[in-house]
């Protein structure tokens, strides 16, 4: 590894950075909708399962081709074989799109995290008696001409902080804060959330696993259904561990040649997952309750995305009166770290990218890109309010384009959805397809199983490695394109 390139104090530093970067929104909302909908203690098995294998193939290869290469994504594929240097761009046009609207949303929950304090503090129901308004106060911030984008601004400029002081004092430091904070939290109000009367109902909805979604309406087995399924574990597992993001080969670069890559992404494994799986002990159990006490339907109930955190979860926490406040500051504490944590490393993948195309120093790559995190931003900031007529179909009326791609689901999104489309159901799975094919028969495995038994560590899943990249995993990638493409276009009837 070149001396000159940042690296982790140590392997528990790297765990806890990648481990931070895999724990985000996406764990927070996603997993527990999803377990809601897929049968509870089914799809969390099936999850657990696809995360050991699948999971474990892909993340295994990217620190890999990171710590070998000692190069962001940008520059790694390159150097490995100059006629697959296409993945490392697709693969930093990613975060390069991500990470503007991720910061957007990471303003709002900042302007949550704000609110509850108001609420907790003095008492006073900024969204109504019981939080009534919920829908109206989630509607009104994002629709506004500039609080969205002035919040998220805020949450970039913080992100850039941390970026700027480094890999070990900026990034390396505050996951050591933030992250043993974040589990704590977690821990804390599950348990508050189990202990509540009327809860135990909810828990068996989440754990126990319901057979009866796997049948359709004739009350027998359903093979389409299953597949849904494993589809829906499937993409939150992709897109959970942070994978195809260029984060974790940024984060292999900087690993240390005496770690074990194998023992690492286990570790990585476990911290995700048990953060999903308490992510839904903390929702899914209000949020059963606060279904039965309203007559609401359960699945509606638990909706996807950011209703379910805006605007349901306001209601749930208004239903329990003032300790309801307090749990909601906790709450948005939580998930304030969470969105960071994540942001950060989304950052730091376009910041390293900089840094090694043009040999630029750490702070002008920061600099530099914070504008382009800015500027992009402006769209989905603003995407809902003053642009909110700004969608790409009225773009492609006005090109003078009346076909059936100019009135699809997708130009009609506003900018925020849009970007969220692109690189979380094309590009990602695109780029993991095109890595599998440029490790199982360009490079093939066995230069990423040299890399992981550096220094004499034992790989012991390697035959299983080498199986999975060839044949398995591009098999499942392309199954992901496939349903992502349809699950977001509707096509078939497809909804996850």
């Amino acid at each position: 590894m070149d001396n000159k390139r940042a690296s982790w104090s140590g392997q528990l530093a790297f765990v806890l950075a990648a481990a931070a970067s895999a724990i985000g929104l996406g764990n927070l909302w996603r997993f527990p909708y999803l377990a809601a909908q897929y049968g509870g203690g089914i799809f969390i098995v099936i999850y657990l399962i696809l995360v050991t294998t699948l999971g474990f193939t892909l993340m295994t290869t990217e620190i890999a081709i990171g710590r070998m290469t000692s190069q962001s994504q940008l520059t790694a594929y390159s150097k490995l074989h100059k006629g697959w240097g296409f993945i490392g761009i697709l693969g930093t046009i990613v975060p390069a799109l991500i990470v503007p609207y991720y910061c957007i949303i990471g303003g709002w929950v900042l302007k949550y995290l704000v609110a509850y304090a108001k609420m907790a503090f003095t008492g006073v129901a900024l969204m109504g008696e019981g939080a009534a308004g919920a829908g109206d106060f989630f509607g009104n911030f994002i629709t506004s001409p500039f609080a969205p984008f002035g919040y998220g601004i805020i949450f970039i400029i913080a992100c850039a902080g941390v970026i700027v002081m480094g890999v070990k004092n900026g990034i390396e430091k505050s996951n050591l804060v933030m992250m043993p904070i974040l589990f704590v939290m977690a821990i804390a109000i599950s348990l508050y959330v189990i202990s509540m009367p009327g809860a135990s109902d909810g828990l068996r909805y989440y754990l126990v696993p319901n057979f009866s979604s796997l049948c359709g309406p004739d009350g027998k087995f359903s093979v389409a259904l299953l597949a849904k399924t494993i589809l829906g574990a499937m993409g939150q597992m992709f897109y959970s561990l942070s994978l195809a993001m260029g984060i974790m080969i940024t984060y292999g670069s900087y690993m240390r040649s005496a770690d074990s890559i194998e023992r690492s992404v286990r570790r990585i494994e476990i911290f995700d997952t048990i953060i999903a799986i308490v992510a839904g002990l903390m929702i899914i159990p209000v949020v059963y309750m606060f279904a039965i006490k309203t007559g609401t339907p359960v699945k509606e109930a638990m909706n996807a995305g950011p209703g379910l955190m805006f605007i349901t979860l306001p209601k749930v926490f208004a239903m329990l009166g003032t300790a309801g406040n307090w749990l909601g500051l906790s709450f948005f504490i939580l998930v304030t770290f969470a969105a960071a944590t994540s942001a950060i490393s989304l950052y730091e993948a376009c910041v390293a990218s900089v840094c090694d195309l043009l040999d630029m120093k750490r702070r002008n790559a920061t600099f530099f890109m914070f504008f382009v995190i800015a500027f992009f931003a402006v769209f989905s900031a603003l995407g809902y309010g003053p642009w909110s007529g700004v969608t790409f179909s009225a773009l492609f009326t006005k090109l003078g384009c009346t076909g059936e791609w100019a009135t699809g689901a997708v130009p009609s999104m506003q900018g925020l959805d849009f970007f969220d489309f692109i690189t979380n159901s094309i590009l990602m799975p695109i780029i993991a397809l095109c890595t599998c094919f440029f490790v199982g028969w360009v490079i093939k495995p066995k230069a990423i199983i040299d890399e992981v038994e550096r220094e004499g560590h034992p790989f012991k899943a390697k035959s299983f490695f080498s199986f999975m990249t060839k044949w398995v995993a591009p098999l499942l990638l392309i199954a992901i394109l496939v349903s992502e493409i349809c699950r977001n276009l509707g096509i078939g009837g497809w909804k996850i």
